[in-house]
């Protein structure tokens, strides 16, 4: 799919961003990405390929079977090995970029065919002191390395250069550096959320009972491409009635109920930039009494996390305000019983609200990012892009509880950036509150 001028600007700055971060480091340093393999579905059937959200994020480059190699203190500081123009096999699998594309359209200073890696990459290794390098992820790709490092401290002997002795997982610089997003990036996410928003509200339009979770689930994908997305950021969650107490259900194939809820869980992807959103509705359009205590339960423990959301806030915190509410509101419901202290000591409340609150966003829907820093929890700043998504979830079992709550799963779901004076809700035009949402329910069924 093209990209907008935007999105190469970002890559850009990303690009240079890091290798400004590699140099501040001390010795001479390079980094190296290798792309995920593409994964065969049945016989000679592919599932669609994702690129490495690395990869993307420092170059763009979408195909598969290629590495990227970055060196700050060389002439030729970004080489790229890439797959070859294949006439034949473009006719099969698409447009190929090849060692031409790649530099002209997508950063590198030089670039090789894949196939060039195992004879190129013992010299370009050579006076490397610190090589940023994740084992483990790809058995084949680390015993490339290792024989070539192998083939390179031979030669090195001889010309007295040096070959990489000390790795770090690059992680620890570049998944620090996504952590906080350009405006650049920004602008890509809004997009992704106003599509997700259109999403969301086509899906409550279009509820009634009789409804195929299924239907919802295509309804929102159409939305999603139809608008200029990717499609969807994750697996698109519908679940309705006691689907919904199952917190990652993605068989999406049950009717709708008369008199339930439906928790949707669905983020648009947008030049590889995602949206997380959670919504819950009923699905005749009215909430019943019971359904109407929770949800005000789990909107305002939402809404106390997001009015939380500021610089100097340590991440941990979201979690004990979101705990300390639903516990607050599940005793004054007589869910729970006991002092609210006690409670929340013993963390009683997990047996209902078993996730946190919380998690980084960006490039992957459950984004990189450290969340705890020399043991202790990360102060937000500006820049950081993370959900707030309080939950209640009660098993249509479970005789500890009383029975008009049983059965019910509840989650709201917003994406929260992180501002220089506190936050703002990327995703807050979607409806939420226990009036907009009847407003919107099986609009278009009514009509």
């Amino acid at each position: 799919m093209p990209r907008s001028e935007q999105f190469f600007q970002s890559i850009q700055r990303n690009l240079k961003k890091f290798i400004d971060n590699l140099e501040k480091e001390e010795g001479t340093q390079a980094a190296l990405f290798f792309s995920p393999k593409h994964h065969i579905r049945n016989g000679d059937a592919e599932y669609p390929y994702r690129q490495s959200s690395d990869i993307l994020y420092l170059t763009g480059w979408e195909e598969a079977g290629m590495a990227l190699l970055i060196r700050p203190n060389a002439k030729k500081k970004v080489v790229m090995f890439v797959p070859p123009k294949d006439p034949k096999m473009e006719i099969w699998t698409g447009f190929r970029a090849g060692v031409e594309g790649a530099k002209e359209d997508f950063g590198a200073d030089d670039a090789f065919v894949f196939s060039e890696l195992t004879t190129q990459l013992p010299t370009l290794l050579m006076g490397v002191d610190v090589l940023h390098y994740r084992f483990a992820e790809n058995a084949d790709m680390d015993q490339l390395l290792l024989s070539s490092i192998a083939k390179g401290r031979k030669v090195g002997k001889g010309n007295g250069m040096s070959i990489p002795e000390r790795f770090c997982d690059p992680s620890l610089i570049l998944h620090r550096q996504r952590l906080i997003k350009s405006d650049a990036e920004l602008k890509i996410i809004r997009t992704a959320a106003e599509i997700t928003s259109k999403a969301h509200q086509e899906a409550m339009k279009m509820t009634a009972a009789g409804v195929f979770e299924y239907q919802l689930e295509a309804k929102i994908a159409y939305v999603f491409r139809d608008q200029g997305g990717n499609g969807p950021g994750y697996t698109t969650i519908v679940g309705g009635g006691a689907n919904a107490v199952i917190l990652h259900y993605i068989l999406n194939d049950s009717p709708l109920q008369d008199g339930d809820l439906v928790c949707v869980d669905a983020g648009c992807e947008f030049e590889y930039y995602t949206a997380d959103v959670t919504r819950t509705w009923p699905v005749n359009g009215k909430f019943s009494p019971a359904q109407r205590e929770l949800y005000a339960a789990v909107l305002k423990a939402e809404e106390l996390v997001v009015e939380s959301v500021k610089p100097g806030v340590k991440f941990s915190e979201l979690q004990n305000i979101a705990a300390r509410s639903l516990t607050e509101s599940m005793v004054e419901l007589g869910i729970m019983e006991g002092d609210i202290d006690e409670l929340l000591a013993g963390k009683k409340y997990r047996k209902f609200y078993m996730h946190g609150v919380s998690h980084w966003l960006g490039m992957d829907v459950h984004d990189v990012g450290p969340y705890v820093s020399q043991k202790d929890s990360i102060p937000l700043e500006a820049g950081m892009l993370l959900t707030v998504e309080p939950g209640l979830y009660f098993a249509k079992d479970d005789q500890s509880i009383p029975e008009k709550y049983r059965g019910i799963g509840i989650r709201i779901e917003d994406d929260i950036l992180v501002t220089k004076d506190g936050s703002e809700n990327l995703t807050g035009m979607i409806p939420r509150s226990i009036e907009d949402i009847e407003a919107i329910v099986g609009q278009n069924v009514c009509s």
